[in-house]
């Protein structure tokens, strides 16, 4: 089974990890962190996504520093689906 990946923060998904709709049902494009009830926990910008995401880039041992991992998840982020039109 292919891994989803949170449209909103890259990160790899397990299926218990999913968002949810408004209906509560399960949302498979979106992760819990990001996607509850049907929408955005967090409104921000794309730049703030990456600001709350490059710790755990740095953490996860994925980039050496801060920065590095900013710099990396701005050119990723427009490929997913809520960057897109920004």
């Amino acid at each position: 089974m292919e891994m989803k990946i949170c449209q909103s923060c890259g990160m790899p998904m397990q299926e218990e990890q999913y968002g949810t709709n408004q209906d509560g049902s399960v949302n498979d494009k979106y992760c819990c962190y990001c996607y509850k009830d049907g929408e955005f926990v967090q409104q921000c910008t794309m730049e703030e996504m990456a600001d709350f995401c490059a710790p755990f880039e740095v953490e996860g041992g994925r980039c050496k520093t801060v920065e590095e991992a900013k710099a990396g998840l701005m050119a990723y982020f427009p490929t997913l689906e809520r960057w897109k039109e920004q």
